[in-house]
């Protein structure tokens, strides 16, 4: 702006010399009395001039801190969003359910034997008639042999039953095994949980479906002579492909069971019950809490902060070069009046 007033200029010295004689000639015609011919007002004027440029200058100053502000806030704002997408934060979210699908529990008993098992209502388990002894088994149950997925030589023998559903109800399995002789210190049985009962069922190969389950999933141990209580929560997982894996949690409570049999026996039985917890089925997600459309305003008015900011600039530059242009004239016509 600067240069184009000196062009301006340049061009046009004949029109200013003209517009100094007219002035010239205007103020020769006018008798002023001696104390304007001092230094008073003049010095008033350029007073007055030198504040405002001062206060120009101060203005212009903020308003250059303002834009660096605004630009620090758009490279924080664009650094947060970036750090954000890299690390999405996990979202769970709870459903609750009247009814689950029924799960599936593969026992791995070994040489162990199942005498009962039976499904109950609201935590009520009757006693015991014959323990020890083979009872009604009520449950829906599968027997499947297959190899081992690790060892792909090791053959395995598994019985899975199909679990409670029921949750209003509090449905429970409860099942008894018996061990007639051990050769071990410790006796256990392992078991496995996986989500459906029905997808095992309709499997057109079941071994490969025990074999991925094994792969899959975690496995756990309830030992002889106790009566161990299992309460089940499942838990759904999202994955960043669109995927979702299901997994179990469970909650372990173990009683000691009273022998009351009348004659000692080496052999050992086993109880246990699974119980859902809770009727929630847990769902968890990683979700990114970056908002693009969020940023995307934010960098808006940034911007427009930057561009108001700038065009300040250029309006209070040129209004400085317009009232020093304007006191030049003034100190030129006052001293060519003197003169």
């Amino acid at each position: 702006q600067l240069s184009e007033d000196v062009e301006r200029v340049s061009e046009n010295p004949t029109e200013e010399r003209e517009g100094e004689m007219e002035v010239h000639e205007d103020s020769s015609s006018v008798i002023l009395p001696d104390g304007e011919l001092g230094t008073t007002t003049p010095s008033l004027r350029f007073s007055k001039t030198c504040l405002k440029n001062v206060f120009s200058v101060i203005l212009l100053f903020i308003y250059l801190l303002l834009m660096a502000v605004a630009v620090f806030l758009v490279y924080q704002t664009i650094s947060d969003f970036r750090e954000k997408l890299k690390h999405p934060v996990m979202s769970v979210t709870y459903k609750e359910v009247s009814l689950y699908d029924a799960p599936g529990i593969a026992f791995y008993p070994g040489r162990a034997r199942l005498l009962s098992c039976k499904h109950h209502y609201y935590d009520h388990i009757p006693p015991l008639i014959n323990p020890g002894q083979p009872g009604d088994i009520e449950c829906t149950t599968q027997r499947i042999n297959y190899t081992d997925p690790f060892t792909n030589q090791t053959m395995k023998y598994a019985l899975v039953v199909q679990g409670p559903r029921d949750v209003k109800k509090r449905e429970l399995v409860f099942l008894q095994f018996h061990l007639n002789e051990t050769d071990q210190d410790f006796s256990a049985i392992d078991y496995l949980l996986f989500s459906s009962f029905q997808e095992f069922v309709s499997s057109p190969e079941k071994a490969k479906f025990m074999k991925d389950c094994e792969s899959s999933y975690s496995s756990w141990k309830f030992s002889g002579g106790f009566r161990t209580w299992v309460k089940m929560s499942l838990v759904k997982t999202k994955e960043e492909d669109g995927s979702e894996t299901v997994e179990f949690k469970q909650e372990t409570s173990v009683v000691n069971y009273i022998d009351q049999r009348t004659k000692p026996r080496s052999d050992q039985l086993f109880f246990v019950v699974f119980e859902w917890k809770d009727p929630f089925i847990q769902t968890v997600q990683d979700i990114i809490t970056a908002n693009p459309w969020n940023m995307i305003a934010l960098l808006c008015g940034i911007f427009l902060a930057l561009f108001k900011a700038a065009d300040f600039a250029k309006l209070s530059v040129k209004w400085m070069i317009k009232i020093r242009r304007r006191h030049l004239k003034r100190t030129r016509q006052v001293t060519n009046h003197i003169s």
